[in-house]
């Protein structure tokens, strides 16, 4: 044969990473209905990172901050208002906070407390670097570049356990993300419509020809990984991928966050084991014309609303045991632009969904936006590490015992957390 083993498992579309990775993916019938009732207890984390630092002061915008409206004049979003629409204003949060009006279709979360916020939460480290900053939080020790593994791989590794699937966490990405990358292993895929073997009808005899040439190899992770990959393959046409049909109602958007997300969804109602997700959706770097209530910022918030709202009504009940949270690496300035944009800025707002979540409420300390209140003069100073919001994620969520491991050099302290869990 003229294909590599390594070059078969890169072309079936699926990565599995990890050392130790025992190849024992479906247990067999003695323990199915154990799995089952396990699966239905199983708390899942849902992190999706908005990549190109997205302007928080934009997306929940402090209405009652009279310095935000005189540091934008082209692009601010007007407060609600007797003579404004709806469509041309923020939604009204609570009478300090509004939401972007792109984002309507969360404002019924927020009303009905499945939905809570953030405010000025991000790194302590101040780059304006996007490749230093999404590595900062995708590992979870701002300012050191040597640190191996991502946050929640290092969970992961913390809170082993015996009956994990090869689908106890799975990134939906081009690439293993940083967030995920480690010893613990972990799935990445862009899309699990592309985990297939080529052949058209002879795919049959191709999988028994490469699953008897990786039975051969002499390299331990090759082989326990190609078994693992043949067993995923196996188990996710037999969930039927390609037809999914979403609940409820629900209708993702078109683009890379809905197709994820409900990807996500799918896999948590076939019972696989899934525990911990990543998804990541770009484009947020508006440096030129970003707009207000309507334009490029409007746009993608709208796919982004759009996409987390289908996801909570497609699982229906099964939300009450998942966390979605949201972040990216920075935020805005404060003031815009000669172009009508923003740049480089520093603290940023996060989205928490999810049935344990204390919502219709935007958590965090306010800095203010006055000059001698912001952050070098420019921008949104910081009130909330993002590890102290990851921290209360996995010890009230996924009920980490320890954050030491997790959290490296990071001392989290009960007093810091913001009780955005129940």
């Amino acid at each position: 044969m003229s294909v590599s083993r390594r070059y078969f498992l890169k072309r079936a579309g699926l990565s599995l990473f990890g050392v130790g990775f025992v190849p024992t993916f479906l247990r067999r019938t003695a323990f199915a209905l154990d799995q089952a009732a396990a699966s239905a207890r199983r708390k899942v984390l849902v992190a999706i990172f908005q990549r190109g630092a997205a302007d928080g002061l934009n997306i929940v915008v402090p209405v009652g901050e009279k310095d935000y409206f005189a540091m934008r004049p082209s692009i601010a979003i007007p407060a609600p208002g007797r003579n404004t629409a709806e469509t041309e204003a923020a939604l009204d949060l609570d009478g300090f906070f509004g939401l972007h009006p792109a984002l309507s279709s969360l404002k019924p979360l927020y009303d009905s407390r499945q939905l809570a916020i953030v405010h000025a939460v991000g790194s302590p480290d101040n780059t304006r670097s996007h490749f230093d900053a999404q590595d900062y939080m995708e590992s979870a020790t701002p300012g050191m570049k040597s640190t191996p593994d991502g946050w929640l791989n290092r969970f992961l590794q913390s809170n082993p356990r015996a009956e994990a699937t090869p689908f106890r966490a799975v990134a939906f990405a081009p690439s293993m993300p940083r967030t995920l990358a480690g010893a613990a292993p972990a799935l990445c895929a862009q899309d699990l419509r592309g985990f297939r073997l080529p052949g058209g009808p002879r795919q049959a005899s191709l999988a028994g020809a490469f699953q008897a040439l990786y039975a051969s190899t002499s390299d331990p992770v090759l082989g326990s990984a190609a078994h693992e990959t043949f067993e995923a393959i196996d188990t996710l046409q037999r969930i039927g991928v390609e037809n999914y049909q979403p609940e409820h109602g629900a209708a993702y958007p078109n683009g890379p966050l809905g197709r994820s997300l409900q990807q996500i969804a799918q896999l948590l109602k076939a019972e696989v084991g899934l525990e911990v997700a990543f998804a990541e959706v770009g484009g947020w770097d508006h440096h030129v014309n970003e707009g207000g209530v309507q334009g490029q910022l409007a746009n993608n918030l709208r796919q982004f609303g759009e996409a987390l709202s289908a996801f909570s009504k497609d699982l229906g009940d099964r939300m009450e045991n998942v966390l979605v949270l949201t972040m990216s690496e920075f935020g805005r300035t404060a003031r815009e632009n000669g172009d009508r944009g923003t740049d480089h800025g520093h603290a940023n707002a996060m989205f928490v969904l999810g049935g344990p979540v204390k919502g219709g409420k935007v958590y965090g300390q306010w800095p203010g936006m006055k000059p001698d209140e912001l952050n070098e003069g420019r921008d949104l100073a910081l009130t909330t590490d993002f590890r102290d919001v990851f921290a209360e994620a996995v010890l009230r969520h996924l009920g980490a015992r320890d954050t030491a491991p997790i959290f490296p050099r990071f001392k989290v302290s009960p007093k810091r957390l913001r009780g955005f869990i129940a």
